[in-house]
């Protein structure tokens, strides 16, 4: 049974998963914000686009253990998520960004795998450099909203976080700003995890293009045979 679902996850993986995720990821972090500012969505709709990326990061490796681990990380993730919506008098919404960050931490390590996997197609590591920036990015935003949840106070700027999920949109604003040094000023870290977080984001957004760059420049002496 499982040569058939590897060889599965192998075509998925070639054929549409990556490609997919990098759009999904675009429009998360691009677009989503957008839409949330201006009340163009539902908060059901926000957590379903993030649903779908979580699926999506199920079939990004044909390694049984990752299959499955990114498996349970899914369904987790799909029961908080209507449990949070029912009418139990119990707040899932900090248990949900928690698991949320170990996604990330998974679909990180499995497309940044491409970069460096022997023998991968050129466009795959492009495209598997992309996500990899871009599920930083929305890392960094769930980490900073984990601290808002926790301590009570994460970022602090042009507007006033309500403990939703409309903060993503600040949230992953101020995380791409970090991520990228632009360092715009109109949100701020307010506590220390939040301004090492952010020297974090600052630190992988400086060192991780060059070693992309280094690496598709120099992809290994062992592909030129």
């Amino acid at each position: 049974m499982w040569p058939i679902i590897q060889k599965i996850t192998q075509n998925w993986l070639t054929e549409l998963s990556i490609k997919a995720l990098l759009v999904a990821l675009l429009f998360t972090v691009f677009f989503l914000p957008v839409l949330i500012e201006t009340g163009g969505v539902s908060f059901i709709f926000v957590n379903t686009v993030f649903i779908f990326i979580f699926f999506i990061g199920i079939w990004s490796s044909d390694t049984k253990l990752m299959v499955i681990l990114t498996s349970l990380l899914f369904f987790t993730q799909l029961s908080l998520r209507i449990l949070r919506f029912s009418e139990l008098p119990v707040d899932f919404y900090l248990a949900e960004r928690v698991v949320g960050l170990i996604n990330m931490i998974a679909f990180i390590f499995l497309n940044i795998n491409l970069l460096f996997k022997k023998h991968e197609n050129h466009l795959y590591r492009i495209i598997g450099a992309i996500n990899v920036y871009l599920l930083v990015a929305i890392y960094g935003a769930f980490g900073f909203e984990v601290i808002q949840l926790i301590i009570g106070d994460s970022i602090s700027g042009a507007h006033e976080l309500s403990g939703l999920d409309s903060d993503f949109a600040s949230y992953i604003y101020f995380s791409m700003v970090s991520l990228t040094t632009v360092g715009f000023g109109d949100y701020f870290p307010v506590n220390i995890f939040s301004k090492m977080l952010s020297v974090f984001l600052a630190m992988v957004g400086i060192l991780y293009p060059a070693i992309v760059i280094a690496k598709l420049i120099h992809p290994g002496s062992d592909e030129k045979k």
